[in-house]
Order: C-alpha cells, then structure tokens, then sequence
C-alpha cells in the first residue's frame, strides 16, 4: 500500500455476508456497524465442515502500572482455547495457563460485540458480560499454575467510546472482521498468588480484541497495541499491525486518544526475528508516525495440536517518539508501556 491509498471508512449498517458470502462492506469503522451473519459463510460446498474453518475469539486485556493481567475466550472450529497470563513488568516474569477443549465444546461466543455474554465454566470460569456501559468480566482459575487467579473488573465502554473496527478479505471467500478497543478505564480487583491488587480506573486500562473470521491455513500476523496515560491525564492508545489479508481499503492503524481514533495509513515495521529483543521500528511513509518500541520482557506461547498449531512471540516494552492526531497535534510518548507481536499459526 502506498501513503497514498485511501482508508475507506464505513458508515452504514448493514449485514456482513451476502447471501452468496461475500463481503457486503469491506473498509474500517469506528464503531461495529455490521452483524455478524457467519451462518451465511460460503466457502465449502459440503456446509458441515464450514464450522471447523471459522475463527472466534474474545481477548480482552488490563494494563497497570505493574502489571499486565489478559483472559480469552476461542473457538477455533477444531477445538477451544481458554486461557489467561500475568505479566509482572517489576520482576520481569510471566504466569500462563491454557485449556484446550475438543470442537470447542462449552465455550459459549456471542453472535456480535455489543451484547450478550461470552462464558466458559467448567474446572474454571471465564465469564464476560456485555452491557451498554462497559464490560463486566469475572474469572475464577483456582489452580493457575500453582498460584491461582481470580478476578472482578469492570472496564468502562460508553457508547461514544471509538473503536478500530476492520473487515477485510483474505482470499477469495476468506475474511476477517475484527474490533479493537484500547484505553477503557479499569476498575475491581485481581487476586494472584495469594495477593489481591486494586484495579483503579485512574491507573488501569483495559483493552478488548474482538476477532470473527475465516483465515488460511497457514497464517501470520504482527499486531502491537497500547493502553496508557500521557503527561497531561490524556487517555492514549494505540493499535498498528500488518501481515493478513488484503488491506487496499483499511489498515487496522490507528491513534486512540481520548477514546477517540485517529486513522493512520501503511504503518511500516522493522524488527529482528532471530532477537525479538532488539528494539522494533514502526514508521509511516506520510510522517505521522515515527516510534522506536524497546522491549523488556519477551512472552513466549506455543500450542501444536497437530491440527492446530501456533507461535507467538509477545514483547512488552516501551514506546518512544511521536504520532501525528488527525487536527495536527503532535502527540509525544516517551516510555508508553505496551506490546508488540509476531504470530504465526496453523489453523
């Protein structure tokens, strides 16, 4: 994509998929304006093994000045994934624990973003609970890798809160229909370890990663993302990836300042795949965005189920330099923790 490719923005509501499949709008959104309709995907003739090919998951995150805590909910087709992760950016260290459910059986995904409740409870309960002022998640895992996790946060989403919202093809009947949001207020608690910390919403941010799709086999992505605080008070975040699909209409670049996103072009990224500890480059060709990401502790997830396979290699670090608000202002961040991502998967 050149800087000079256009971001189609959509502003009408309408269903995802035709009656034949296809994309009936393909750009980005500030808000989810289109229904989910994935029972009208048409990608296989024999409709059963459709279910096996369609991605869904529900990521949602919470930053602190300490720590990083991040629960999820999938359903791959082939099987589930519930799990959760704790990132101590004081001690360097990071607790995980995943369960993995055959054809995703009790894993309960809603149909859109905006509502209704997205659970799993078995040995241990991730529940989360959209309402039309935030959401409410609650999660029990007595036995978290020896330690035990437990929390209740409700992370503020009011209804002018802007998100980056895309839809893309991938292929020819292949699409991704995704909803980032960055820089909720958090607030509740979390117990770890015995230790129950305060979620604060002057201190704590939460982010969601909403992601309904059909991919290839054989995928790959990098997606770097922020929740933070500038000097002034102001909410800041930032989402910028690349690497999937056929973004001529929308990237997924944006600046969230103030819950509202600024929309950025081509991001380009430069970063060392055999040392993901070396700092990264994110630049954009038109000069509204110009970061160095300087890593300091390197998450490492890897699943193969044979079928299903993935590698991710999350870096959390800091962000350093500038990005360019849509009215001109130029925006400085100096040491904005957050995350950058290289994930290759099987699925």
């Amino acid at each position: 994509m050149s800087e000079q490719s256009p971001q189609r923005e959509l502003l009408e509501r309408s269903s995802l998929l035709d009656d034949r499949g296809n994309l009936v709008q393909v750009g980005w959104a500030r808000q989810p304006l289109l229904d989910c309709n994935l029972e009208d995907a048409r990608f296989y003739s024999f409709r059963p093994f459709q279910r096996f090919r369609i991605k869904r998951w529900d990521y949602y995150g919470v930053t602190t000045p300490t720590h990083f805590f991040s629960f999820t909910l999938a359903d791959l087709g082939y099987a589930g994934q519930v799990f959760a992760y704790v990132v101590d950016f004081e001690a360097g260290t990071y607790y995980e624990e995943t369960l993995t459910v055959p054809l995703g059986r009790g894993i309960v995904l809603p149909r859109n973003s905006t509502e209704g409740t997205s659970a799993y409870e078995g040995r241990v309960r991730l529940v989360f609970h959209a309402q039309p002022s935030g959401r409410r998640l609650s999660v029990e895992w007595p036995g978290f890798d020896g330690k035990g996790l437990a929390a209740e946060l409700f992370l503020h989403l009011p209804p002018d809160h802007e998100s980056m919202t895309i839809v893309i093809p991938i292929g020819g009947k292949r699409f991704y229909y995704n909803r980032k949001v960055n820089c909720m207020p958090a607030e509740g608690w979390v117990t770890f370890d015995g230790r129950r910390m305060e979620i604060t919403p002057d201190r704590c941010l939460g982010n969601l990663d909403w992601g309904r799709g059909v991919w290839e086999y054989r995928s790959f992505w990098v997606w770097a993302s922020a929740s933070g605080f500038l000097a002034d008070g102001r909410r800041v975040g930032l989402n910028l990836g690349f690497g999937f699909g056929d973004t001529s209409a929308a990237t997924e670049n944006g600046l969230i300042l103030e819950g509202r996103v600024h929309k950025l072009a081509q991001v380009d990224f430069t970063y060392d795949p055999g040392d993901f500890m070396k700092p990264w480059r994110m630049r954009s060709p038109d000069g509204r965005l110009d970061l160095e990401f300087v890593p300091f502790l390197e998450r490492v997830a890897a699943t193969n189920l044979l079928l299903v396979a993935s590698e991710v290699h999350q870096m959390f670090g800091r962000y350093h330099g500038t990005v360019q608000a849509d009215d001109g202002e130029r925006i400085g961040l100096d040491g904005l923790v957050g995350f950058a991502e290289e994930h290759h998967a099987l699925w």
